[in-house]
């Protein structure tokens, strides 16, 4: 359960063209106090819901399936319970298998094809925690082998709107947080 200090618009109280993003985040997760918080600027929730998932995340020029894995990636990373009840089932959707999901952390030893162990340590650049993430040539060389140019920019893109949406998410205490949780508020959970 979340304690946001901010304010909820109940689903009744949503207007119709945002109770379809609450029940799909309230069936995904049982916890859809992002959208209920979100609904109070529906511009936002627009830009995060629709410009961004619905027209990058979903669509976009790279595969939806590295966006998933990467999205996984970030939520195990980051421990945010929320997103993983979230993005558990969207890489099962996008043909990830639980042996895949269960290796998501050992990787480079995993069952992943080189494509997707180089799109995992793209995203472990991009985690939070790392505050010295980068670029570097060999892991610009993996990625090369799989992705343009515009293709990196694209999953990058995608990992830092995740990862600051989640940080987000952290901070207006929004999403349900893992023991793992290394964005812990002061002062306890």
């Amino acid at each position: 359960m979340t304690n946001t200090l901010l304010s909820r618009v109940q689903r009744d109280d949503l207007p119709e063209n945002l109770r379809e993003s609450w029940d799909f985040l309230n069936g995904r997760t049982g916890e859809p106090t992002f959208v209920e918080v979100f609904a109070q600027a529906p511009e936002l929730l627009t830009f995060v819901m629709g410009d961004f998932y619905k027209n990058i995340f979903y669509e976009g020029r790279v595969q939806m399936k590295y966006k998933e894995l990467a999205r996984l990636k970030l939520s195990f990373s980051h421990g945010c319970n929320t997103c993983i009840r979230q993005n558990v089932p969207g890489c099962k959707e996008a043909g990830f298998t639980d042996e895949q999901i269960d290796a998501i952390d050992s990787y480079e030893d995993g069952p992943f094809s080189d494509a997707e162990k180089a799109v995992l340590a793209y995203t472990e650049e991009m985690v939070l925690t790392n505050l010295g993430g980068a670029l570097t040539p060999e892991l610009y060389k993996r990625l090369k082998k799989h992705f343009s140019d515009p293709e990196i920019l694209e999953l990058g893109t995608c990992m830092a709107v995740i990862g600051g949406m989640a940080k987000l998410s952290f901070v207006l205490d929004l999403v349900v947080k893992e023991d793992s949780c290394p964005f812990v508020a002061k002062g306890g959970a």
